[in-house]
């Protein structure tokens, strides 16, 4: 009978085993596949003691299921063992295949070790394969099913049911259960992982949408103008998106805008600024065109962004108009440099316009000693020997190289080759030789003392207002027409000769004298005009001072009646 009983009962164990196999690859959780396991050395192996001991991330192992007593489950559950203990238990365990059993008779020596255990006592065996309460048997479970691979935990049993040590049969079926417990915990660690990745990637893809929908609100309901274009390559700068304000601000639809990039919008005078900017993002400030062709100044502010890691890069620019901003930084700059009054440029920015076209050294030097002796022997003064006699600066060092002179200036009268920016301002001479030069008219109100006097100030203001007018419209384009001050004028016209000057002159002085109606009355005044000559050599203080002084030479000239006012 017992003979004919044991393949029955290996064979119901094998179906409780299938079974608790099964619950193990069907558990919805890590927690639940390993209490799965625990339960299953109970259920299927016939042990009355199970715990299920996990290698932690640190190397420890923490008793992570337990089965069969719930006092014991409540007091080694959560428990931790050092990974060094349970290498030492693995080692100097007697190996029945993969399993360690350590004999209670060797037990001894685990007692002070700091692997969680459930300790009881009991009688020594009656026979050899008789199990003892202090038995100690281990099975490993290893990542790849073999000693060889990443040790993932330790099965401990205790109490077989039968009271004997487990045979070959036994110790099979234990190791082909921690084998597959491998691989359950495995799979369950797999899937646990993939669950967090999941949960980790749905969370980032949500916080991605919600920054994407930021941005897309920032984009598009910002008050200044937004755009994104490409950078690099052949459609560097290409307009590939546009928000609302952007288009407001140029006049243009946003499918319009996309067929530009910002060079096309830009004023012709601003293309070298926006390529700087774009190739090296900042800031800078420019025109941009508008549907109706005026332009519009915008604080332009490039950002370099890329759509991934390595993915391709776009300019983010911000537009904002300051087309108010500049209108008033004009106004300021036009008060500065012009008369309130009359609204011609005042004395600073005569005196300004005037030094431009002035350098410190004459146009013309006398050959010295070294041209004349050069001259002598055949050859020819260089120009550098005339600058040298003279004492300038001739824009050469001790080895004969050549250097920028600053303005530009060359003091012998031509061009050092590259190295002159500046074209000297000459005067003609008085035989009028056809030499054309820049000529200073200064011109003098006569009689407009006595209208100040007998009809003030206000009458006074507006005669000045109308002179300055006339004295506008009797000049070409490019001509200057400052308010020294009082009623003092001049008159800055380039390229005249002597007898150009004086006909603009006679021109200026017949415009001005006609009357001038100021509320209902009729008044006049007259003007005297001095004729200077603006050339290099001469400070602007000088050039005026001559046109000044010339100009009392011929009010003193004309007489007194000619000069009063009607």
């Amino acid at each position: 009978m017992e003979t004919e009983s044991e393949p029955y009962v290996r064979l119901a164990t094998l179906r409780q085993l299938h079974r608790v196999m099964a619950d193990m690859n069907t558990a919805r959780s890590l927690a639940d596949t390993l209490q799965t396991v625990a339960d299953g050395v109970v259920n299927g192996l016939g042990y009355e003691l199970a715990a299920v001991n996990l290698v932690r991330p640190d190397g420890d192992l923490v008793v992570a299921a337990f089965a069969g007593n719930a006092a014991a489950d409540a007091l080694m559950t959560g428990r931790v063992g050092s990974r060094t203990s349970w290498e030492r238990r693995l080692t100097m365990g007697e190996a029945w295949g993969d399993l360690r059993f350590i004999p209670y008779t060797e037990g001894w020596v685990l007692d002070d070790d700091d692997v969680p255990q459930w300790l009881t006592d009991g009688p020594e065996p009656r026979f050899d394969d008789e199990w003892h309460p202090r038995d100690r048997l281990f099975a490993p479970m290893y990542a790849t099913g073999g000693a060889g691979g990443e040790l993932l935990g330790v099965l401990s049993v205790d109490r077989p049911r039968n009271g004997r040590r487990p045979g070959a049969w036994g110790r099979e079926a234990l190791q082909m259960y921690a084998f597959h417990a491998a691989i359950a915990i495995s799979n369950a660690r797999l899937r646990a992982n993939m669950q967090r990745a999941l949960v980790r990637l749905e969370r980032e893809q949500q916080a991605l949408r919600a920054s994407e929908e930021s941005f897309r609100q920032a984009f598009e309901y910002a008050p200044s103008g937004m755009a994104i274009a490409e950078m690099g390559g052949d459609q560097h700068g290409r307009i590939l998106r546009t928000n609302d304000a952007l288009c407001r601000l140029l006049g243009r639809p946003a499918s319009a805008l996309r067929r530009y990039s910002f060079s096309d919008l830009v004023h012709p005078e601003d293309i070298g600024t926006l390529l700087r900017t774009s190739a090296e993002g900042g800031r800078a400030e420019l025109r941009f065109a508008r549907r109706d062709g005026t332009y519009v100044w915008v604080s332009l502010r490039n950002s370099v962004v890329a759509d991934t890691a390595d993915g391709p890069r776009f300019l983010l620019t911000h537009v904002e108009d300051i087309e108010e901003r500049k209108r008033r930084e004009l106004q300021l700059a036009h008060r500065a440099s012009h008369d309130s009054l009359t609204g011609l440029p005042n004395s600073a920015e005569l005196r300004t316009r005037l030094s431009a076209r002035l350098c410190s050294r004459p146009q013309h030097v006398a050959p010295g000693p070294v041209a004349a002796l050069d001259a002598a022997y055949g050859g020819s003064a260089t120009r550098v020997d005339m600058a040298y006699e003279a004492g300038y600066d001739t824009g050469y060092d001790a080895d004969g190289h050549g250097f920028d002179f600053g303005q530009g200036a060359d003091p012998v009268g031509g061009a050092f080759g590259a190295y002159d920016h500046h074209v000297h301002t000459v005067a003609p001479s008085g035989m009028d030789d056809g030499t054309k030069g820049l000529a200073v008219l200064f011109c003098d109100l006569d009689g407009f003392k006595s209208i100040n006097d007998r009809f003030g100030h206000h009458t006074g203001d507006a005669v000045l207002i109308e002179v300055a007018r006339r004295l506008t419209s009797g000049v070409r384009d490019g001509d200057t027409v400052a308010r020294l001050g009082g009623d003092e004028f001049v008159v800055l016209a380039d390229g005249l000769g002597l007898a150009d000057a004086q006909d603009l002159a006679v021109r200026l002085r017949n415009a001005i004298i006609p009357p001038i109606r100021v509320d209902g009355r009729a008044v006049r005044v007259g003007a005297s005009f001095g004729i200077g000559w603006a050339q290099c050599g001469m400070s602007t203080d000088d050039v005026l001072k001559s046109a000044d002084e010339r100009m009392y030479d011929e009010k003193r000239s004309r007489p007194k009646q000619h000069r009063r006012a009607g």
